[in-house]
């Protein structure tokens, strides 16, 4: 017999620990493209996408063909046991489609965090040095590096210290908060000169687009600056496209925006279409750093993880998603501009492709207006839209719909998201 949602909340709550934080009451029965049906048979629209992993959407069949057939071959060797060629082939694919044509190699884990992870290990190994910079507002993970690393405390922090040393943080530009990148780069030279010796950082680690920091994309000229920087000193440039990849923002990977290259990159989310698969991909040289058992793990690159990343990688080149996500990213920006009259508190609408998100604040003034972001998400659940918050005041909703999304059900949650902002402004 089916469980409602209730009686399923009473036994999550029985039975899990409050740690692990859930946002909705209701329980996920089964879920196709971008629509999710609960228990009680109630349709959702997911514009969550499970956090960005799943840009080519619920259950496509591509990608539930490939699991299938792997399925019927084996289902795990430890590839540091013994090896397959599929792991070998999505390495040669995810080698050729990031940025620069340099010589690179890529190895595979099992979540964002790992991948974060090890991309300092090959940083310290290939440099030597051991310090790391990270940046105000960025999210990199919840193991203790990744939470060292990231510049978000609540909730990600608080009670979980003491964290790895040798992490440093810098203020990232965010000109709609007052911080340009003028600004970032002086605190950096503060940093060089008050804590911590350049000749002692082997990494720099940001997002190109801040994922949980609110979507505020890197400057043009701030991404430049940092490759100089890395290179007058010997460091590395670490790009975490784990939001960001696989055409969310346009193009496969937003470093495609930037006309600097990394040196590292680490990739998850959408890599496997909502199987656990990340991977770190960087200059050949530098990945041969560490010595042969340095990397790995006993799930890293599962057969059935490769097998769903090989699908996506061709859905999203088949279905032209990057081209995708532009569209439906200016149908989004021009709907909610198209508000800014009667929605005072919209303060920003910012995005590439189909990074989206729309900040709030108090009419008038620069003050985050956490309570009104919280209730346009209310008010848009209660019609059936999921969404999320972001940003460190938790005033931003970003939008990460699928992006096999149909025109009819995007139509669908546009009008749903303009039905609840208005009815929160109307509500002020």
């Amino acid at each position: 017999m089916t469980m409602t949602n209730t009686e399923l909340q009473q036994r999550k709550d029985a039975a899990t620990p409050r740690g692990v934080g859930v946002m909705c009451q209701f329980y996920a029965e089964r879920a196709l493209n971008g629509e999710i049906w609960d228990v009680e048979g109630r349709r959702y629209i997911d514009f969550a996408a499970g956090i960005a992993v799943l840009n080519t959407g619920h259950r496509h069949p591509k990608i539930v063909a490939a699991i299938e057939q792997q399925l019927g071959k084996f289902t795990h060797t430890c590839y540091q046991v013994v090896p397959y060629a599929s792991y070998v082939e999505l390495a040669e694919r995810i080698n050729h489609l990031t940025p620069g044509t340099h010589a690179k190699k890529t190895a595979f884990f099992s979540s964002g965090a790992e991948a974060v992870e090890n991309a300092i290990k090959i940083a310290r190994a290939a440099t030597g040095r051991s310090a790391v910079i990270a940046f105000s507002g960025a999210f990199h993970g919840r193991t203790m590096m990744g939470m060292a690393l990231t510049g978000k405390v609540a909730p990600y922090k608080i009670g979980f210290g003491p964290f790895p040393t040798e992490v440093y943080h810098a203020p990232f530009p965010v000109p709609l908060h007052g911080v340009d990148t003028a600004d970032s780069l002086a605190a950096l030279q503060t940093l060089f000169k008050c804590d911590v010796d350049p000749q002692r950082v082997a990494a720099i680690i940001l997002e190109p687009v801040q994922g949980e920091g609110g979507f505020y994309a890197a400057p043009q000229d701030f991404m430049r600056a940092l490759r100089a920087l890395c290179d007058q000193h010997g460091i590395l440039l670490i790009a975490d496209e784990i939001q960001t990849g696989f055409a969310r923002t346009g193009k496969l990977f937003a470093m495609q925006h930037y006309d600097v290259l990394p040196d590292l990159m680490t990739i998850a989310k959408s890599l496997a279409g909502g199987m656990p698969l990340s991977a770190v991909c960087g200059r050949a040289e530098i990945m041969d750093a560490p010595a042969p058992g340095g990397l790995g793990g006993t799930y890293a690159g599962n057969p059935l993880a490769i097998a769903a990343a090989l699908a996506v990688i061709d859905i999203i080149d088949d279905e032209q998603l990057c081209a995708r996500a532009c569209v439906l990213g200016d149908r989004l920006k021009e709907r909610v501009h198209g508000l800014r009259g009667a929605v005072p508190q919209i303060a920003e609408v910012r995005g590439m492709g189909g990074m989206i998100a729309v900040e709030f604040t108090k009419p008038g003034t620069h003050e985050a207006d956490m309570a009104f972001t919280k209730q346009v998400q209310t008010l848009a659940l209660q019609q059936g839209l999921l969404l999320l918050t972001c940003g460190v005041y938790g005033n931003v909703i970003r939008f990460l719909f699928p992006l096999t999304i149909s025109d009819a059900l995007m139509d669908e949650a546009l009008a749903i998201l303009e039905s609840a902002m208005r009815a929160a402004a109307d509500n002020i």
